[in-house]
């Protein structure tokens, strides 16, 4: 079968949610609606706002219907015009197709909302058919049923490079910093498209922070060195969250282990870790997130303005900006070389935005542990016996 269309590259395509979730199996001449839109392709990520479709037109075979691209689902439920088109059912967004000369991508959907719905690639390599023909279909079904795990369970569509690694610049700002006020600048400037070819991480973009830090300096053995901390959580637990390090860096060996309980933290260190270590004073963080991700390559990265303070001595603090990898949301093999590439741009552009606001730009890698252990040297009665 091949739809009788005007010319178009790129395609929305809605149909039954089966197609998704494999709960029927896939006709032979699986009823489809394609719209064409004017929208390019990014590399990975693309989010699609009804709003922002203005007029379309809905082909199904040779029928074609009008509409208004912000009315396809009042309610997340199709349409008049779509059901005339597909009957009644559970009809949703299904793919996004980018069909140029490279060849045939296809984009599966992961969200989808009353505003809008989120798409990634699953194509590592394009489709020989072209969109019109709809012989793409069961290949793309193919293709999104393999990985059914990872795209239809809620905000399981990531992936993580460097795994065990954390890779971050610090940016230490002297005091005092509203950092409520320059954290909401900076939403502000990434959701005005301030930095091209990235858009807010989809759903997640704005975060608040507020907890209890206890960290110890691991001194011995030599390969266990950095620090190990204890963060109380809302269920009467800890995180426990281990670095190793021996100086201030920009990647570092990381874990973190939930639902850890916890009597003596001394007793933690020395019998379940089996290293020695010096407790430095314990602080309370408040922080700030606004994540993004790159819509060529599915990175998802953060920026967090925080304000830590100590417990003991809340009158020393210290305020900080950090551009960190997160998180990776692709169905295909992840880049990991651009991660690199791509801190690099933001980092730039995160120190003109610092600049424009009398904010310290010079990159740097100044630790919490580094800090504490500065604090104490310079007011030797907060040191803290091991406990």
């Amino acid at each position: 079968m091949r739809l009788n269309v005007t010319e178009s590259n790129y395609w929305l395509v809605l149909g039954g949610l089966h197609v998704l979730n494999g709960t029927a199996p896939l006709r032979a001449d699986e009823p489809l609606i394609l719209i064409p839109l004017e929208l390019q392709a990014p590399g990975n990520t693309l989010v699609l706002r009804w709003s922002d479709l203005g007029p379309v037109e809905l082909i199904a075979g040779d029928c074609r219907v009008r509409s208004e691209g912000v009315a396809l689902f009042p309610g997340m439920r199709p349409s008049q015009e779509v059901r005339s088109l597909l009957g009644d059912g559970p009809i949703v967004p299904l793919f996004y197709l980018s069909d140029t000369s490279d060849g045939l991508h296809v984009y599966s959907q992961i969200r989808f909302l009353e505003e809008d719905a989120c798409f990634i690639r699953i194509t590592s390599s394009p489709l020989a058919e072209p969109a019109d023909s709809l012989r793409w279909l069961p290949e793309a079904a193919r293709l999104h049923s393999e990985q059914a795990l990872f795209l239809n369970n809620h905000q399981r569509y990531y992936r993580k490079c460097f795994v065990g690694q954390e890779l971050e610049y610090k940016y230490t700002l002297t005091p005092p910093v509203d950092i409520w006020t320059a954290n909401l600048d900076l939403y502000r400037s990434l959701l005005a498209g301030d930095l091209p070819g990235y858009v807010m991480e989809y759903r997640d973009e704005f975060q608040a922070w507020d907890y209890l830090n206890h960290l110890y300096e691991i001194t011995a053995p030599a390969a266990e060195l950095g620090y190990v901390s204890f963060i109380p959580t809302t269920d009467g637990k800890h995180l426990v969250k281990r670095k190793w390090y021996a100086e201030d860096s920009f990647e570092r060996r990381e874990s973190h282990t939930y639902g850890v309980e916890v009597e003596q933290f001394g007793d933690y260190i020395t019998n379940v870790l089996g290293v020695e270590a010096v407790r430095l004073p314990s602080f309370r963080r408040v922080r700030y997130d606004v994540n993004f991700e790159s819509v060529t390559t599915g990175h998802v990265y953060g920026i967090f303005f925080d304000h830590c303070s100590l417990l003991d001595a809340p009158d020393v603090v210290l305020h900080q900006c950090e551009l960190e990898y997160l998180r990776s949301r692709t169905a295909i093999a992840a880049d990991e070389a651009a991660v690199l590439d791509e801190m690099a741009e933001i980092a730039q552009w995160l120190e003109g935005f610092l600049r424009a606001r009398g904010l310290n730009d010079q990159r740097g890698f100044y630790s919490k542990r580094t800090f504490l252990k500065d604090s104490v040297s310079a007011r030797p009665e907060l040191a803290l016996a091991v406990r």
